[in-house]
């Protein structure tokens, strides 16, 4: 009898200890899963930017990865360069505050493209002849895997006259490089090189 009870107790020690055990590997499971969410936790509120819009109140922005937006940023630089760059107004004021920001953009090719149409008297036929051109970007190819990267920019430039008004297909090349961030240059690129490859008439219509 004695014997049988000495075996209960053992018995009853080894459950405690099994249960000890368990409660234990329980505990070190939950403590492991809160630590785990507790650093996702974190690492989310790390990602958001509260912002003070005027003084007046807080505007919650979400940060990314820059190197995520390069491309968007770069293809918009290419954009913004070719409107200030090709779109022009019968004013000289006009035309010189586009030259002047799109210049921002870019390195010395873009003013000697500028410099080369200035002597050959294309502004001043502009203004003379009230004529308005704009441009409208078809595609933008950039190549991402080498640096500098390379960029193929395809487009329409429409020149408007008071009688007619004239379709011309515009391809420019150049290459991109980074630079630094600042108002007149927001994405941070630098256009070098800049080549027009193509800038012949498609059509002429009567206005």
């Amino acid at each position: 009898m004695e014997f049988k009870s000495l075996k209960n107790i053992e018995t009853s020690f080894r459950q405690i200890r099994l249960y000890a055990v368990v409660f234990g590997v329980v505990c070190l499971l939950i403590v492991g899963f809160s630590l785990w969410k507790s650093y996702a936790f974190a690492e989310k509120q790390r990602e958001k930017v509260y912002v003070l819009d005027n003084g007046k109140s807080l505007m919650l922005a979400l940060s990314q990865d820059a190197a995520t937006n390069r491309p968007v940023e770069a293809r918009e630089h290419i954009r913004r360069f070719h409107e200030l760059f090709f779109t022009l107004s019968p004013d000289k004021s006009a035309i010189e505050s586009n030259m002047k920001r799109a210049f921002f953009l870019a390195d010395q090719s873009a003013f000697n493209y500028y410099k080369d149409l200035t002597e050959k008297g294309y502004y001043n036929r502009i203004i003379s002849g009230n004529i308005q051109q704009r441009i409208e970007i078809d595609s933008i190819q950039c190549n991402f895997e080498v640096y500098p990267y390379e960029v193929r920019t395809v487009a329409r430039q429409y020149i408007i006259r008071s009688s007619n008004l004239t379709e011309r297909s515009l391809v420019s090349e150049c290459r991109l490089v980074n630079s630094i961030r600042s108002d007149n240059n927001p994405q941070g690129f630098i256009v070098e090189n800049f080549i027009i490859r193509e800038n012949r008439d498609i059509r002429t219509v009567k206005r």
